[in-house]
């Protein structure tokens, strides 16, 4: 608790210093999501929203041997169902050599745009807008399992590390990732790629992406971090500030109707240091800040015995929502819970394991944000990893092959994993309440 109460203390001072260099409140009835304080808003009224991870939709969009548009109206059409507004989608994809990454991607070495994927996109966000529903998309990648920033590396260096290489444990990989904010032609090509997205235009409905009020915000990365580990982060600050504030200008300059956000995973993605956390998301560009939260992979529970380890877990969940609410208070920005994600009850991918622990788990962020939304606090929506669908896992070991029909679960991960499927109904009913509860809170209780 020591650690939330130091945060706390520092709110006004940081609060003052960021209120004059702050984006002004807008209060205009707009079809694009705007910032105001603390609040989105949207048409002029709030927008809070219950969201989803399905970061393969462009490839289901796409036409070709990846796509499949049927099952993509389908899982569209189901989400909405439960009241799910908000997409949280990946629209940059890094071919190279790593291992685990998904392929195809959106490019190559060279500036060799994939078109399939490229219209997939378009499709995937004209058919949001056909439902009204909201994109966030996201650009790169830390992590190795769609290229990102380690494969940008690799363009310039022609080096790079596999995550999990038993020759490089952790965190030798992070460490090898993080050098990319140093690389001036790495962080050249990436810039290509955003100008080139941003800039685009929809060849399904002929609007420029610019104008498209389907898309909320553009996100700089998944889950960038500055280096694996303190000492090596240190360095490399500089460099990591700089790309976050170049790409954030470059993106408003193009797309200045858009809100911009990082992607971070909070304090873990900024090697449990407060101080890089605040000073990352104050950035004036930076519309609101993120926080993704993983009690299994943070080894807060054990996913063989969640009857003896959730009660634990749940209280450094709750203990990591009050710090990074108390950040976001601090930053006058809105935050938004956009991954977080639980294993099945006993450790299992399959749709037959039950799910009772991670609907326990669901509520608590649920209720996190609702009561954040009465009280005048700054968490405004939540996403979680991730939505299955219809996916299943095409082998008994629950492997991903390229080829394999795709689930929310990366490709380097067990699939069935973390991903909601279209049976879980107890998961769905949770999600829908939800929805519902925010379309019913009113304005924040006056204190």
């Amino acid at each position: 608790m020591t650690h939330r109460r130091a945060i706390l203390a520092g709110a006004a001072g940081l609060a003052a210093t960021l209120g004059a260099s702050g984006p002004s409140a807008a209060t205009a009835r707009s079809p694009f999501v705007r910032r105001s304080g603390t609040r989105f808003l949207l048409d002029g009224k709030p927008y809070r929203f219950v969201g989803a991870n399905i970061w393969y939709a462009a490839w289901l969009g796409a036409e070709g041997p990846s796509g499949n548009r049927a099952r993509l109206l389908r899982e569209l059409d189901a989400l909405a169902a439960n009241g799910v507004t908000n997409l949280r989608i990946l629209a940059g994809a890094e071919e190279g050599p790593l291992k685990n990454s998904i392929r195809p991607g959106f490019r190559g070495k060279a500036s060799d745009w994939n078109p399939a994927l490229l219209a997939g996109l378009d499709w995937t966000l004209a058919e949001l807008g056909k439902r009204g529903m909201k994109a966030v998309l996201y650009l790169t990648n830390f992590w190795e399992w769609s290229g990102g920033m380690s494969s940008y590396l690799w363009y310039e260096t022609g080096t790079y590390i596999d995550m999990g290489d038993p020759a490089h444990p952790w965190p030798a990989f992070a460490n090898a990732a993080s050098r990319f904010y140093g690389n001036a032609g790495a962080v050249r090509r990436y810039h290509d790629w955003v100008r080139a997205i941003v800039g685009r235009s929809n060849s399904v409905t002929g609007i420029a992406y610019r104008d498209d009020p389907a898309i909320m915000a553009w996100q700089l990365c998944n889950e960038p971090r500055p280096g694996g580990d303190a000492r090596d982060a240190a360095p490399k600050l500089p460099g990591f500030y700089a790309w976050i504030r170049d790409t954030a200008r470059l993106i408003k300059t193009v797309a200045p109707n858009h809100l911009v956000s990082m992607g971070s995973e909070g304090l873990k993605g900024t090697v449990e240091s407060a101080d890089i956390y605040r000073t990352a998301h104050a950035i004036p560009e930076i519309d609101y800040a993120t926080a993704h939260i993983w009690p299994l992979n943070w080894s807060w529970v054990d996913a063989r015995d969640l009857a003896a380890t959730a009660a634990a877990g749940e209280e450094k969940v709750r203990d990591y929502l009050a710090q990074h609410r108390a950040l976001a208070s601090q930053l006058l920005k809105p935050l938004v819970i956009e991954e977080f994600g639980y294993p099945r009850d006993g450790g299992g991918y399959d749709p037959e394991a039950s799910t009772r622990f991670r609907d326990r788990y669901y509520r608590l962020v649920f209720d996190a944000v609702e009561d954040s939304i009465r009280t005048g606090g700054p968490v405004q929506g939540s996403n979680f990893w991730a939505w299955n669908g219809a996916g299943r896992a095409a082998h008994g070991d629950h492997r991903y092959r390229h080829g394999d029909p795709l689930l929310g679960d990366p490709p380097h991960e067990p699939q069935g994993w973390y991903g909601v499927y279209d049976s879980d109904a107890a998961t769905r009913a949770l999600i829908a309440d939800h929805a519902r509860a925010l379309a019913t809170i009113g304005e924040p209780i006056a204190r």
